[in-house]
Formats: structure tokens, C-alpha cells, sequence
């Protein structure tokens, strides 16, 4: 077993996403990245039942949900991802469990990885002022009337924060994500 499983051996890793609209390859990427590291990945959604992902708008797998909001506890976790799509992160923002949810984990000081639309979440949460972050383009504006600063690179790390803007960037994201969770 390599060191990098070693440290992410027995931690448990949140991936937080509505039970629709969820962009199929921004799942799965992280997902598969953080279970071959050797996280315990659970799938957190507002409902019971599975989680809808999408290839772009086009109807992709079915996962089951591990976890309902209301029955997750952020202080079982080492982490959270929010994968993106574009409705995923807009129901997001109109639960308010999911979004207090999100916002425990910046109050703990855990690792969130944030990918794409992903973003919207956080913006709700209110735990991006002063922050540097990217995401897809059109939340720039967004993240700035926030209080932080947009950038556009592929990827980016600001303290626990991990952002990366589209699914083309899937690899330094997961890459990035699995190593700030080693590291924490």
C-alpha cells in the first residue's frame, strides 16, 4: 500500500450533491480518485433513493445516496467534495440543509474541493469572503459579490479550499483534492 493510501486509509470523504443534475464525470472523477487513494467515500444528497447524474444534458448514470443531509454529520467526515453541473449546485444552494452542511466544514477547518458550478454552494454558505478560487467563468461575478477573488486557472489552492473550473481540469482537481486531504 502506498503512503498516499496509507494517510487516506479510514478517512471518510463527503461528496454532497442534489438527488438531480449532477454532472456525471465531475462525480466520478473524485469519487474514483479519493476510493483508489483508500477514502471511504459516502454520496450525501438532500433525499433517499439515488442521485440523477447528467452528461451535460443528457440523462448518465444512477447512484445510490449513502447519506441523507439530514442524517449526515460533518463531524464524521475528513472532507467534502461538491462536484458541478449546472443544476446541481443551484438546487444545492435552496436547501438549507446542504448548505449548512457545506459551511460546517469551513467552520472545522476540513478540506472542500469545488469543481465547476460547484462554487454556487459556498457562495451561499458565505465562507468565500477573502478567499482566491476558480470555477467555471460565468461564476465569477457571483464569487466576487462574494467577497473573494475569481481567478482563471486550472486549478487552485487557497488554504483547505480547492477549486478547479470544468471537467476538463478533472485530473489536477482530483489530484489536488486527494492531496490536501492527505496532507490534513
Amino acid at each position: 500500500m502506498s503512503e498516499m493510501n496509507q494517510r487516506l486509509k479510514g478517512k471518510k470523504i463527503a461528496i454532497l450533491m442534489d438527488n438531480e443534475g449532477v454532472e456525471e464525470i465531475e462525480l466520478k472523477g473524485p469519487m474514483q480518485a479519493l476510493r483508489d487513494a483508500g477514502a471511504d467515500v459516502h454520496l450525501v444528497a438532500p433525499d433517499e433513493g439515488s442521485i440523477q447524474a447528467f452528461n451535460h444534458l443528457d440523462k448518465g448514470s444512477s447512484f445510490t445516496v449513502d447519506r441523507t443531509v439530514a442524517d449526515a454529520d460533518s463531524g464524521d467526515y475528513a472532507a467534502l467534495v461538491l462536484p458541478g453541473g449546472v443544476a446541481n449546485p443551484d438546487n444545492l444552494r435552496t436547501d438549507v440543509e446542504a448548505v449548512s452542511f457545506a459551511r460546517s466544514f469551513f467552520e472545522d477547518g476540513k478540506v472542500v474541493g469545488a469543481i465547476c458550478h460547484a462554487p454556487w454552494t459556498l457562495v451561499e454558505a458565505g465562507v468565500l469572503e477573502g478567499r482566491t478560487l476558480t470555477s467555471w467563468p460565468s461564476l465569477q461575478t457571483d464569487i466576487e459579490n462574494a467577497g473573494a477573488s475569481w481567478v482563471d486557472e486550472e486549478v487552485y489552492v487557497d488554504g483547505e479550499l480547492v477549486t478547479s473550473r470544468k471537467p476538463d481540469d478533472l485530473e489536477a482537481f482530483c489530484h489536488q483534492v486527494v492531496e490536501a486531504i492527505a496532507a490534513s
